[in-house]
């Protein structure tokens, strides 16, 4: 019996086994037209892996399954293990680099793509974050070791560099762009030069690198998916009825089809009328292009209405992982998106402060009304990342700090600012 893989041809997993038999020289073959989802929903694959999870290799002695023990088994298939070093030290040191392959590279790669995919765990920016931090002081220890070192162990390809170098790819062609890879110009080296040697193009072909991050798939909560379903479903046309021979009329209770009930007032649009029109300050900032304290700042105050609205101050809670400046950046980005339906009622500015990592992200709100919208801080999971304070007009100091913020006033606080974004 061959040795028979039960994956698709574009699982990364699956190529650790099948780059590691074209150097061992043994023979594995990929089970045609594999369907992940359905194929491994099979009586007979359950019964080679009880969890459904791929890729699970058959062998003359049974199923293997976890995709580094597979590899593991083709690597020392023909017993001269080319792959596994020269010494029990360089065995034991490509051991290492395989555990740190999986435990610090795969692991915070995919915590930090599948969630944004919609996989797995939900989206949370503070899990993104120690994500991503996690990852850079892995590939930072990676990226050290290879400053000095073409390949992982020793002087020649092993299984490390097999693993590591595919758990990279997932990175490298879904999320790793090139702002974020150049600050590990050796990792980088190492990755495609690895991907350009003849047995792993012949696996995994041309590599191109992520141009950008991908979005968040969906930020409605379940009861919002459940909603839509909800509405799918009555809105399906029905199915057209045969009519059958007339039989005589029998009055029948009538199901007729409930009024769509008027859409609820928002509890700002009940409030008494404000002398402070939010368009007009937003068209004034918008065209203020000199003079922006005696024209936009002044202006503000003149509008002001300390009765029909309110200001207040944010803070991000979790400043200290904000080590990426363009993941900060998106960050910020995401929430504006998502404040969008307070568009009506709000005017913010978020400022993104520091010249290096850890950045500070600092906001400041004007909402109408007196709180901060029960509306956006039950639809827009953001807000409770942040600390908010009531702006007292009252207080010079504070005053003049909205004043800074609304013109970006630089250096903010003593520090240099990043970028400054408006909500508008």
């Amino acid at each position: 019996m061959s040795l028979v893989l039960h994956a698709s041809n574009v699982n990364k997993n699956a190529f650790k086994a099948l780059i590691a038999a074209e150097y061992s020289g043994v023979k594995v073959e990929l089970v045609p037209n594999f369907e992940m989802g359905v194929s491994n929903k099979t009586p007979e694959f359950i019964k080679m892996n009880p969890i459904g999870k791929v890729p699970v290799l058959e062998t003359p002695d049974g199923p293997v399954f976890e995709s580094n023990a597979i590899a593991r088994y083709v690597a020392r298939l023909k017993g001269d293990a080319i792959l596994y070093g020269s010494s029990l030290i360089e065995y034991a040191r490509v051991e290492q680099w395989i555990d740190f392959a999986s435990l610090e590279v795969d692991t915070n790669i995919s915590r930090w793509l599948y969630p944004r995919l919609g996989f797995g765990q939900p989206y949370l920016p503070p899990a993104e974050e120690a994500s991503i931090s996690a990852l850079k002081r892995a590939l930072d220890a990676l990226n050290k070791h290879l400053a000095s070192n073409t390949y992982l162990v020793g002087h020649s390809i092993t299984l490390a560099d097999i693993i590591m170098t595919c758990n990279l790819f997932l990175g490298f062609s879904r999320i790793l762009t090139k702002s974020f890879t150049s600050e590990f110009p050796h990792v980088e080296r190492y990755f495609w030069t690895m991907v350009n040697q003849p047995n792993f193009r012949k696996i995994i072909g041309e590599v191109k690198q992520a141009e950008s991050i991908p979005p968040v798939q969906s930020t409605k909560k379940p009861s919002q998916l459940k909603e839509t379903a909800k509405n799918k479903v009555k809105d399906e046309p029905k199915k057209e009825v045969k009519k059958e021979p007339a039989k005589p009329k029998v009055e029948e209770p009538v199901e007729e089809e409930e009024a769509p009930k008027p859409k609820p007032k928002n509890p700002l649009d009940l409030l008494p009328p404000s002398k402070m029109i939010l368009d007009e300050w937003k068209r004034l900032y918008s065209n203020t292009k000199t003079n922006f304290r005696e024209v936009a700042i002044k202006g503000f105050w003149d509008m002001y209405d300390a009765e029909g609205y309110s200001l207040w101050f944010c803070d991000y809670k979790y400043n200290d992982e904000n080590t990426v400046s363009f993941v900060t950046l998106n960050k910020v980005s995401g929430f504006l998106q998502r404040m969008d339906l307070a568009r009506k009622y709000a005017f913010g500015k978020m400022l993104v402060i520091g010249s290096g990592p850890p950045f500070k992200v600092k906001g400041l709100w004007l909402f109408r009304g007196q709180d901060v919208p029960q509306f956006v801080l039950d639809e827009c999971y953001d807000m409770e990342l942040y600390d908010w304070r009531k702006v007292d007009i009252n207080d010079e100091a504070q005053k003049e700090r909205v004043n800074q913020m609304i013109e970006d006033a630089e250096p903010f606080e003593g520090e240099a600012l990043l970028d400054a974004k408006c909500f508008k």
